[in-house]
């Protein structure tokens, strides 16, 4: 659905071109709906010559989070990708549409649109910020993978971190937001691949993404993880297994206390995929994480 522009916001936009185009694509993913194509023409037009370099980062970043916590927050990059403004605000975030990604039907996506159906993903079970920043920007290093090598996306962890560094910096963007982006860069494929074949891996991960000692951001993971998959096709009301599975260790690990420091974490970690083995009936508990 689209829809016009109220008077009053393109009268904001005329007379504060960057700011306003920001501020007009943050409302569209409101209730009023992305702008429509001769909208989002004006808009281009408006773009002042140096796009948004006399805005204030702390400013961008305000309708940023007034976009991303929205009902649509696709709606909020969609219409300055469709008007060219994306890549002056997020360059990161502009360079992932067209970038292809394994999936499975059907068998390649567009990462950019992926990212747009995780964001929506995240605003239908009210996730927080950091959930739907982490969702905007844990692909950021897979814009530039080696041709010979797509869809698939080798080092693409490596070339993300500096870039959501980068780009938090450039922001101002809370340590938490920054912190679960990360995380979800290095772990998130991960976490779609645990099985409950191998159990030893699966309470190596728990204690890699925190699940012990930040259970807040550990379920902030879970919940990006489950819009990430849901993001796919036709799971959109499903359950996401990996979740459960992951729910089920770390309860089987309760009570199994961390390391003081003298010297006893491997133990801990035995003990701990032990205890995942028994809850999984698994006798292939042991092995490197991987």
């Amino acid at each position: 659905m689209t829809s016009e522009p109220s008077s009053l916001h393109w009268d904001f936009v005329q007379a504060d071109p960057a700011l306003g185009i920001l501020r007009l694509a943050a409302l569209s993913a409101g209730s009023g709906g992305r702008p429509d194509d001769a909208t989002l023409d004006l808009m281009f037009e408006q773009l002042p010559a140096d796009g948004f370099a006399g805005i204030a980062s702390a400013t961008v970043w305000q309708e940023l989070v007034r976009g991303l916590m929205a009902q649509k927050p696709s709606n909020m990059f969609a219409a300055p990708s469709g008007c060219g403004a994306l890549r002056l605000v997020l360059p990161e975030v502009a360079a992932l549409f067209g970038v292809p990604q394994i999936a499975d039907d059907p068998p390649q996506v567009d990462i950019g649109q992926h990212l747009l159906r995780v964001l929506d993903a995240a605003a239908r079970c009210n996730a927080p910020l950091p959930v739907r920043f982490a969702a905007l920007v844990m692909h950021i290093g897979k814009s530039d993978s080696p041709p010979e090598h797509l869809p698939v996306h080798y080092r693409h962890v490596e070339r993300g971190r500096p870039r959501i560094e980068g780009l938090c910096e450039r922001f101002g963007v809370p340590d938490a937001c920054r912190e679960l982006a990360l995380l979800a860069l290095a772990e998130c494929e991960r976490v779609h691949r645990v099985t409950a074949v191998r159990a030893g891996p699966v309470a190596a991960l728990l204690e890699r993404v925190g699940a012990f000692e930040q259970p807040e951001r550990f379920e902030q993971l879970m919940t990006l993880c489950a819009c990430d998959y849901r993001a796919y096709r036709g799971r959109a009301t499903e359950e996401y297994p990996k979740v459960v599975l992951l729910g089920v260790a770390l309860k089987a690990c309760a009570g199994i206390a961390e390391s003081d420091g003298t010297g006893v974490a491997d133990s801990v970690q035995e003990a701990r995929a032990a205890a995942v083995a028994k809850a999984f009936c698994s006798e292939r508990w042991s092995g490197p994480a991987e």
